[in-house]
């Protein structure tokens, strides 16, 4: 959590105004049980109604004092409280977006979005009230003991016994309180997640009739959160009901000792009401610091997981390498590829070329590493062993930015933005016009879409969900071509078109003007019987590379994929 407070410096003016104007506060408010003891002593006992009256006054002007340094201290510290963390949030987003795939998917977009939201509130909410009662609460408190032994020593004395003792209740509490709220912002991304699923999924779900297990399912998580929950409410509630017995003892101690020196003539009834006023103003200021600490507790618990996000180390960093003119545009050297905290490689000895303007096909089956292998292109993950080569130059040595500018992807899911169809084509071209919009959606076959829906201005729903699976595909396709890339990937994204739009595609694919080296997975032979090279792919290990008719002859890998998919009379 002491981390996160670097970005707390451009708030600096804030954190001491706040504080500063809380302590004037609370000063005044010292003065009150003086003023209301001289009202006894001096005004009720004399019957000077001036006196009373003047003193009245008195006391009405430190309490709009007050309020004007309390309203002030409030201002600064959502200032401060809220501009930090909207700087954090910045922060933690641009350091997620920084995260390789490795590291994205060690999170969890749950634990993200907790992290993003439900954290990032507490934490506000937690620096907001440190700001406005860090200080002040432990001020009054000891203001509180100095002011009760300016009027009595011996009888102040039950002010120190009682503070010792709310000390030890308050950190005891607190430090039992610390390790339980970690476990209940887990509980909370499980819940996440299980919600995540379930409004993502509604409709596989609905599909196959499992709203009463998906609900089971939900309750269960939700009974752990809420058991948690409880079973740490349960200690934090101990706070108030223990300090209020503690204070309310010390207030019987401080009544008959206050009693017996009045009757003595060591104190006047005004002291003792004073007295009293003070070790109301220990309560309450001790009630609040215990809320206090309990919110901090709850704070810091969620600052460190912040902390722990932003301490993770992008493991794709860029180099300073410059492509060279090359006439290959993608090579692979024995590459290998190891998923973390996987049991084996996912890619094995991987090795081939690819020249500028070729289209390989990439087959294989379920499973066998097809997306893992076009995924090292643009570096979403690295190797662990071998080496991958884009214009000449090793991925890991070239700017990440650089190397992704080169390279156009259209992956296996189809998503769309909310916003006009130009703004989500612009996604791949920011500078480009709508003629070059224009030229990316016919060469992705998607002139009927934009037809259909009206125009580049039409709106697009959140993922796109009022165009079909097939619009979607081409609108991506034409995202990509819009960026006139080098390197052109299809995860399998043509997978929802018919034969005859998969057919045009690949064709006007071919007769794009700056030749990129295209390079489509799918699990049709139909998709990559005309490729340059086909590369099949089993178990991670490349069994075969080549032509289709060098495959169909020394590959029995391709062979059975592609008697499957078609008759054997026609091979």
């Amino acid at each position: 959590m002491k981390k996160l407070l670097v970005h707390m410096k451009a708030y600096i003016k804030e954190c001491i105004l706040g504080p500063l104007f809380k302590l004037l506060e609370a000063l005044l408010e010292l003065f009150v049980p003086l003023v209301i003891a001289a009202v006894i002593d001096k005004g009720i006992s004399a019957g000077d109604s001036g006196y009373i009256t003047k003193m009245c006054l008195v006391l009405v002007l430190l309490g709009f004092v007050g309020l004007g340094f309390s309203v002030t201290a409030q201002f600064f510290a959502a200032k401060a409280s809220v501009g930090f963390v909207t700087k954090l949030r910045h922060v933690l987003f641009e350091h997620i977006q920084s995260l390789s795939y490795s590291e994205l998917d060690e999170l969890g977009t749950s634990a993200m979005i907790t992290r993003m939201t439900s954290d990032m509130n507490q934490v506000q909410n937690g620096v907001n009230l440190t700001l406005r009662l860090l200080l002040r609460s432990p001020f009054v408190v000891f203001g509180a003991m100095i002011m009760a032994f300016t009027i009595n020593a011996r009888v102040a004395m039950i002010f120190v016994y009682v503070t010792i003792l709310l000390l030890i209740v308050v950190f005891a509490i607190m430090l039992a309180s610390i390790p339980l709220y970690k476990k209940t912002q887990q509980k909370l991304d499980a819940v996440t997640g299980v919600t995540r699923e379930n409004l993502t999924g509604v409709r596989v779900i609905r599909a196959f009739c499992k709203e009463e297990e998906e609900t089971e399912r939900f309750t269960e998580k939700n009974s752990e959160l809420t058991r948690s929950q409880e079973f740490v409410g349960r200690i934090s509630a101990l706070m108030n009901p223990v300090t209020y017995i503690i204070i309310n003892l010390g207030i019987i101690f401080l009544i008959n000792r206050g009693a017996i020196s009045v009757s003595e003539g060591v104190l006047t009834q005004g002291a003792v009401v004073a007295l009293y006023n003070y070790m109301s103003q220990i309560l309450v200021e001790l009630i609040k610091l215990a809320n206090l600490i309990i919110n901090i507790t709850k704070s810091i618990a969620c600052g460190n997981r912040i902390q722990s996000v932003l301490e993770m180390k992008p493991s794709v960093t860029g180099g300073n390498g410059k492509a060279s003119d090359n006439e290959n545009a993608v090579e692979f050297r024995h590459a290998y590829l190891s998923y973390k905290n996987a049991g084996a490689d996912s890619l094995s000895d991987i090795d081939f070329t690819v020249k500028k303007g070729e289209t390989v096909g990439i087959i294989g089956g379920t499973g066998s590493g097809k997306s893992s292998l076009v995924n090292l292109i643009p570096r979403f993950y690295d190797v662990r062993q071998g080496e991958v080569l884009v214009d000449g130059v090793n991925v890991k040595d070239m700017p990440v930015p650089e190397l992704r500018e080169k390279i156009g992807v259209v992956p296996q899911k189809a998503v769309l933005f909310k916003g006009t169809i130009r703004e989500n084509m612009l996604w791949g071209n920011s500078g480009a016009s709508d003629e070059d919009i224009m030229a990316a959606i016919k060469a992705a076959q998607a002139l009927d879409v934009i037809k259909a829906k009206g125009g580049l201005d039409c709106e697009i729903e959140q993922g796109g969900k009022n165009l079909s699976g097939g619009q979607r595909q081409r609108l991506t396709i034409a995202r990509a071509l819009v960026r006139k890339p080098e390197i052109l990937i299809l995860d399998d994204s043509a997978s929802a078109l018919d034969f005859a739009t998969d057919a045009a595609l690949r064709k006007s694919l071919r007769e794009l003007d700056y030749s990129p080296a295209v390079f489509i997975v799918s699990q049709r032979t139909s998709s990559i019987l005309h490729a340059d090279k086909i590369i099949v792919l089993d178990d991670g290990e490349a069994v075969g590379i080549g032509t289709h008719s060098e495959l169909l002859e020394g590959c029995e890998v391709y062979k059975e994929i592609y008697n499957s998919q078609f008759k054997k009379e026609a091979v």
